[in-house]
C-alpha cells in the first residue's frame, strides 16, 4: 500500500479529530492534503501546522481571514464559505475524502467528492437521509467507493463483505440487493434507557449530553438520547446496503461492544465487536481494504463477562425511531423533512427553548404537513430541507418556552 492522500471534511469535529489521531499513528501510510472546518480557527491552525495540508477551507470569510493571518508564509491555500468547502470535497490530489461534517451542510461537498470519482469514507449520515437515491446514483455513475464510518454501518460492512468486496458502490436501481439477509443495528439506549415519558419530560440538555459509552459531538449525542440517531441509521443502512426497512431491526445493547449484526438465511449471525471508540471504524475506512492498528484499547472478553441484549427502544417513550421508519416508508422528501426538522429541534433543545419531549412533537408536526414531493435534484431536496426548517421554527415560535410533559 502506498501513501494514501486524505481530505477531511469536518476536521475539527469529534470524527475529524479522531481521524487525525489515526493518521498520526501511521505517517508512512497517510498524508493529509486538505482540511475543511466551520469556525474553530485555533484548532484548524494547530492541525494545519502539524499535518501541512495543501488547502484549508473555513465555513466563513472571517474565520478564513484569521487562518490566513496565522499561516501567512505557509505553503497552504485558504478558502472560505460553502464554495470553498465544496472544492475540498473534490480536491484533485486526494485519494479519499472523509465526510465528517455534521448535518445538511455536508451534502454538497460530499456529492462533489462522488462526482469527482473520489472514494468516500462516510461519517455524515445526513447525506443518505436527505438524498439517498441521488447520493448512491452519483457514486454509481462515477465509480466512487463508499466505506461507512458510523460504527454500526462499519460493522455491517465488515460482516457482510468481510473487507473483500472490490467496491461498495451499491445500486439502488437494482432493488433488493440482499433478499435473504436481515440487518440488526445495536443501540446503547443512551443515558435514558428504561425511562418513561413522565421522567423524560424534565430532561435537561446537560443530562442528555452525558452519554454513558460514546464521546461524540453535541448534536449526535442528543440524537442518541432521543433515538433519532438510530432512526437516521436505519435510513442510511437501507441506502448503503440495499435492504428494505422491514428487514432492518434495532436492538438495545447497553455495553456497545457488538456494533451491529448481519443475520443470514442459514440461521447464523455475524457480528463485529470492539471497544466503543470511533477510531476503530475510522481506521477500517481509511485503510480499507487493508487492516491497520488503531490507538484503541484491545477488547478483553473475560473482563467484560456478560453482554446483554433487549428489544427495540420503547416507541412511546422514544418516538423518534418510529418517525424515522415512517419517513423512510413515505419516501420522496419525507426523510429530508425529518432530518431538517430534527436539526432545528435539537438546536432549540440545546438552547433551552423547547423540552426534550418537544423534539419528536416538532418533528411529527412537520412531517404531517409534508406533501408527496419529488427528489430528482439537489435543489429540490435543499428546498424541502429549507421548508422543513421554516415549519419547525414556526412550531417553536408557537409552542416553545421550555420543558413540558
Amino acid at each position: 500500500m502506498g501513501v494514501k492522500r486524505i481530505a477531511i471534511l469536518g476536521s475539527t469535529g469529534s470524527i475529524g479529530v479522531s481521524a487525525l489521531d489515526v493518521v498520526a499513528a501511521h505517517p508512512d501510510r497517510f498524508r493529509v492534503v486538505a482540511l475543511a472546518a466551520g469556525t474553530q480557527v485555533r484548532r484548524v491552525i494547530e492541525q494545519a501546522r502539524r499535518f501541512r495540508p495543501e488547502v484549508v477551507a473555513m465555513g466563513d470569510e472571517a474565520s478564513a481571514r484569521a487562518v490566513r493571518r496565522e499561516l501567512a508564509g505557509e505553503p497552504v491555500e485558504i478558502l472560505s464559505g460553502a464554495d470553498g468547502v465544496e472544492r475540498v470535497g473534490g480536491w484533485e490530489s486526494a485519494d479519499l475524502i472523509l465526510s465528517a461534517m455534521v448535518g445538511a451542510v455536508g451534502l454538497r461537498p460530499t456529492l462533489a467528492a462522488l462526482r469527482a470519482g473520489k472514494d468516500v469514507a462516510l461519517a455524515n449520515k445526513e447525506c443518505l437521509v436527505i438524498s439517498g437515491a441521488l447520493f448512491m446514483d452519483a457514486a454509481r455513475r462515477s465509480g466512487s467507493r463508499i466505506i461507512p464510518v458510523d460504527s454500526e454501518h462499519s460493522a455491517i460492512f465488515q460482516a457482510l463483505y468481510n473487507g473483500q468486496r472490490a467496491a461498495l458502490t451499491l445500486r439502488p436501481d437494482e432493488g433488493d440487493l440482499h433478499p435473504q439477509i436481515r440487518l440488526i443495528l445495536t443501540a446503547s439506549g443512551g443515558p435514558f434507557r428504561g425511562w418513561g415519558r413522565e421522567r423524560l419530560a424534565g430532561v435537561t440538555p446537560e443530562q442528555a449530553l452525558a452519554h454513558p459509552n460514546w464521546n461524540m459531538g453535541r448534536k449526535i449525542t442528543i440524537d442518541s438520547a432521543t433515538c433519532m440517531n438510530k432512526g437516521l441509521e436505519v435510513i442510511e443502512a437501507h441506502h448503503l446496503f440495499g435492504v428494505p426497512a422491514a428487514r432492518i431491526a434495532v436492538v438495545v445493547h447497553p455495553e456497545s461492544i457488538v456494533h451491529s449484526l448481519v443475520a443470514y438465511p442459514d440461521g447464523s449471525m455475524l457480528a463485529q465487536m470492539g471497544m466503543p471508540d470511533m477510531r476503530t471504524p475510522i481506521a477500517v475506512a481509511l485503510a480499507w481494504p487493508e487492516r491497520i492498528s488503531a490507538p484503541v484499547a484491545a477488547l478483553d472478553l473475560p473482563a467484560l463477562g456478560t453482554l446483554t441484549f433487549a428489544g427495540p427502544p420503547d416507541a412511546e417513550a422514544f418516538p423518534c425511531l418510529p418517525l424515522a421508519y415512517r419517513a423512510l416508508q413515505q419516501g420522496g422528501t419525507a426523510p429530508t423533512v425529518l432530518n431538517g426538522a430534527n436539526e432545528v429541534a435539537v438546536e432549540a433543545f440545546l438552547d433551552h427553548r423547547i423540552g426534550f419531549l418537544d423534539i419528536p412533537r416538532l418533528i411529527q408536526a412537520t412531517l404531517e404537513q409534508t406533501a408527496p414531493g419529488g427528489m430528482n435534484t439537489v435543489e429540490e431536496l435543499l428546498e424541502a430541507d429549507r421548508w422543513a426548517r421554516v415549519c419547525a421554527r414556526d412550531w417553536i415560535g408557537r409552542h416553545g418556552s421550555g420543558s413540558r410533559a
